[in-house]
């Protein structure tokens, strides 16, 4: 049975300033889902954090190449990534998975760079 490559980045923001979630949410409305949206090799990516605990990026992608080359390179500077500037630390887990279903509700999908 296929699946598609995934990868979860995850940060702490246990130690992290009280408005860093806020930070975050500008950060991707304002520069992140643009550099992410058309991305080749790239099926889709979702920002997901809970409030004092995490911030996280889930990607799905085409082929365990493109997974493969987006993670090599992304561990090489994740120190110095802009989530990692913002929140003051590097990720505290880069963990490739496999998605095995995904599902679209009758309200349907729509890209956004913000719910705000």
């Amino acid at each position: 049975m296929a699946s598609q490559p995934g990868l979860t980045v995850r940060w702490s923001l246990r130690d992290a300033p009280v408005d860093t979630l806020d930070r975050l949410k500008a950060y991707v409305r304002d520069t992140s889902h643009e550099r992410f949206s058309g991305m080749d090799g790239l099926a889709y990516k979702t920002w997901r954090a809970h409030e004092g605990a995490w911030f996280e990026g889930v990607y799905v992608f085409v082929d365990d190449a493109a997974r493969a080359a987006f993670q090599e390179s992304f561990a090489a500077t994740a120190d110095t990534a802009p989530g990692s500037q913002i929140i003051g630390s590097g990720p505290e887990l880069i963990e490739e998975c496999e998605v095995v279903a995904i599902a679209e509700g009758a309200a349907g999908f729509k890209p956004t760079p913000s719910f705000a």
